[in-house]
């Protein structure tokens, strides 16, 4: 036992990832369709979509939201993990990224589970029962993510997870940013660290995913 952190570097990551479920074909395929289509090259790490999955199990989930659907990718892993009857409900403001990840899903092994909504993350959730998910993911658009943690502390019931994603700020946590929205993530990790209604930490995967579990 120890009582100080083993520091962790980019090997770290390495031997993890070679350690952990890869993606399958059909989502490989996936990513290099939506690359020729245009759509933006940020879906989750495969070993931080497994570790979803994991957490979904563990939590006996069966009702997923999330926000930011993108090509359907995320959406995928973590249908995969539901189990029959379960759903996730996954919101995507543009219509292009919608139409695309419709097709997959459509072709997926759990195009059942999947539900694509269309509308801006805050109008979709405000349509939502409260306790009516056992888990949520964000994302999206940063600058909203703390209005999308507030609908979502209503909408997932006691003991469900909170899940965001991007809380490296896309390797520009610390030092000078080159991104205008990394000092919107910093004040939303500050904010998501003192949410009482959550035990969180930051689990470094991909860009660090937050898992909070609501109290």
């Amino acid at each position: 036992m120890s009582e100080t952190s083993t520091l962790v570097g980019a090997e770290h990551f390495r031997y993890v990832a070679e350690r952990t479920t890869r993606e399958d074909e059909f989502l490989r395929e996936l990513k290099r369709a939506a690359i020729a289509e245009g759509i933006p090259q940020i879906w989750v790490a495969p070993e931080q979509g497994s570790f979803m999955q994991i957490l979904l199990r563990a939590a006996r989930a069966r009702d997923v939201v999330e926000v930011g659907t993108l090509a359907g990718y995320s959406a995928i892993w973590m249908a995969r993990a539901l189990p029959e009857g379960g759903r996730v409900r996954t919101i995507e403001l543009e219509p292009k990224h919608a139409d695309f990840a419709e097709r997959w899903i459509a072709k997926s092994d759990v195009a059942g589970r999947i539900e694509v909504l269309r509308g801006a993350g805050m109008d979709v959730l405000k349509t939502f029962a409260a306790d009516s998910a056992d888990v949520a993911f964000l994302d999206a658009d940063k600058s909203s993510y703390a209005k999308y943690l507030a609908e979502c502390l209503r909408i997932v019931r006691r003991g469900g997870l909170i899940l965001v994603d991007n809380a490296f700020a896309f390797g520009e946590l610390f030092g000078a940013a080159t991104r205008e929205d990394v000092a919107t993530v910093r004040a939303f990790n500050e904010r998501m660290a003192k949410t009482r209604e959550l035990q969180s930490i930051i689990v470094p995967l991909g860009d660090g995913l937050w898992v909070g579990v609501k109290t």
